[in-house]
């Protein structure tokens, strides 16, 4: 199975997605989307949704032939390379999943408890499309046999991967966060996009704004108004359980905040915040800025500004949409299959 082949099967499986999320296909994926909230009732149907839009995005020919070019098109020897997936978000290893595949490796996934319905689709139709691909994806618990691994986690699995997947080729994720800089010279459409970087599946991801850096005497107001359409993530008993809690915290402990209603903001110097709360900090200049940012850029997954104008950063509205070369953490994962012998 040569390069092409498999590269030709992903751009299939890209025009597979796109019409699943067309109207004309509405039944079938009601029926995917209702299979996936019964497992993870995170999941619901305007996730699932954006979630699959967005691997169709990352499969378009175009991008998808260009990005694959950078490297070399089949290995020198082709390897299993166990992959732990998370399950935070849907979807949300197929990157993974995709660099493995199209580096001509072989896949051996561990995939989250809590993403398993979505994540066999997907490959089940890629291996629907290519049936050569039966011999090169295998679902699996254990991943003792892979000679490389890439795994996913918190801090705490982190250590975890390390003690067992230390000795051979590994690249192995901790807990990240995304960040928002706003600079008080926003436009209210402006401040509407930075709402699904904040609230898009329910905050759960690395990739959703948890805290904002704000300069010093930010009028909120502006803000809250304009994120008043996200309203409707209350509907959601889990998320209105977490506001509910986490408001009491932060009156019993009398902790400055603002209440919007479904969206608390505090001032912290954490960098993660609880489902339902948004960190924030001030700052008096761009170079104080600058070093609050290198402070924490270990941490960071990603930066948003208005217009993306900030350095590295992201236009607001656009921190869920990743193009294929943002690789998580900033790690080439591609390069790292490449280098593997």
């Amino acid at each position: 199975m040569l390069h092409a082949d498999r590269l030709a099967a992903f751009v299939a499986l890209g025009q597979r997605l796109s019409a699943l999320v067309s109207a004309d296909h509405a039944e079938e994926l009601t029926e995917l989307a209702a299979r996936a909230r019964n497992q993870n009732n995170w999941f619901d149907r305007p996730n699932v949704l954006v979630a699959l839009r967005g691997i169709a995005h990352l499969l378009q020919e175009e991008a998808l032939r260009a990005w694959a070019a950078r490297y070399p098109p089949e290995p020198t020897t082709p390897r299993l390379i166990g992959l732990v997936m998370a399950g935070n978000i849907p979807l949300v290893g197929f990157h993974d999943a995709l660099c493995v595949l199209l580096s001509g490796h072989l896949l051996l996934a561990k995939l989250s408890k809590d993403d398993t319905v979505l994540m066999r689709w997907v490959l089940d139709e890629l291996t629907r499309l290519e049936p050569r691909f039966a011999n090169r994806i295998e679902l699996a618990d254990r991943l003792n046999a892979a000679d490389a691994f890439i795994a996913t986690g918190s801090d705490n699995t982190a250590r975890y991967f390390e003690y067992y997947f230390g000795r051979k080729p590994n690249i192995i994720r901790r807990n990240r966060t995304s960040l928002a800089v706003l600079t008080g010279r926003e436009t209210d459409h402006d401040l509407g996009l930075l709402g699904e970087d904040i609230f898009r599946y329910y905050g759960l991801g690395c990739r959703n704004v948890s805290k904002l850096y704000v300069p010093t005497d930010y009028d909120f107001t502006p803000l809250l108004d304009a994120l008043q359409p996200w309203h409707h993530v209350l509907e959601h008993n889990r998320y209105q359980n977490n506001y509910d809690y986490n408001k009491s915290i932060l009156l019993v402990n009398r902790v400055p905040h603002l209440d919007s209603g479904f969206l608390l903001l505090t001032p912290g110097v954490q960098l993660v915040s609880p489902i339902s709360v948004l960190h924030h900090a001030a700052y008096t200049s761009e170079v104080d800025l600058l070093d609050q940012l290198t402070d924490v850029a270990a941490q960071t997954q990603c930066l948003v500004s208005g217009g993306g104008l900030y350095p590295g950063s992201f236009p607001f509205g656009r921190a869920q949409q990743p193009a294929v070369t943002d690789y998580a953490d900033g790690v080439d994962t591609m390069a790292f299959l490449a280098e593997i012998l």
